[in-house]
């Protein structure tokens, strides 16, 4: 063999053989670690979306069943106030009578189904007089006034010891006036809750 063909192949073999060294194979690790990377965001994306979702209904429930309280909280309000106008109606009697009337027999009735819807209700009567007679006579005539309705509610079926009475005669008018539209409307009982008037139920 001629030495320049000698030395071509020589070079040549070299030259392969530094190509082949320097060359190293790709690798396909980044990809996967891409992959694995967007997955765990996408996962971790969907877990905060369902805590917010979860934080967001739990918020809308307890708002709810606030607004449920507190709908129900002022509907007893309004129930109680309405039974304690109830309590309170007075009733009026004819120049000096201590009948019931029969048109305030039904205000009556409605204490009756208040105290017995409310049994541990107790209530006080207060009888009162227009100014015409003695203080004495008016004393005892408003006294008369008190016991009739007492004892309306007595014979329906309410307990004698949930009832007080008290006479006030002539001493405090409910209309300044010597006419009979003011005696009439002075000749009443009024109805005071004493007790158990703190959680009123309607009947």
């Amino acid at each position: 063999m001629k030495p320049v063909s000698l030395l071509f192949v020589v070079g040549l073999s070299a030259a392969v053989v530094a190509a082949g060294c320097g060359k190293k194979p790709v690798e396909q690790v980044a990809p996967v670690a891409n992959a694995d990377s967007a997955a765990a965001a996408q996962a971790e994306a969907e877990r905060l979306a369902r805590e917010e979702a979860d934080r967001r209904a739990r918020e809308e429930a307890e708002r709810i069943a606030s607004q449920r309280a507190a709908d129900s909280a002022a509907a007893a309000a309004r129930a109680a106030e309405e039974v304690r106008s109830m309590v309170a109606a007075m009733i009026h009697f004819d120049y000096d009578k201590a009948n019931v009337r029969s048109d305030d027999a039904g205000t009556l009735d409605q204490k009756v189904a208040i105290l017995q819807a409310n049994p541990d209700l107790r209530i006080r009567v207060h009888g009162h007089c227009d100014d015409r007679g003695s203080d004495e006579y008016n004393l005892a005539l408003g006294n008369r006034r008190a016991q009739a309705a007492k004892q309306y509610l007595v014979s329906h079926g309410i307990d004698a010891g949930r009832i007080e009475t008290q006479s006030w005669g002539e001493e405090r008018p409910l209309v300044d006036g010597h006419d009979e539209g003011s005696w009439s409307q002075n000749r009443r009982d009024e109805f005071e809750i004493i007790g158990g008037g703190d959680n009123l139920r309607r009947p």
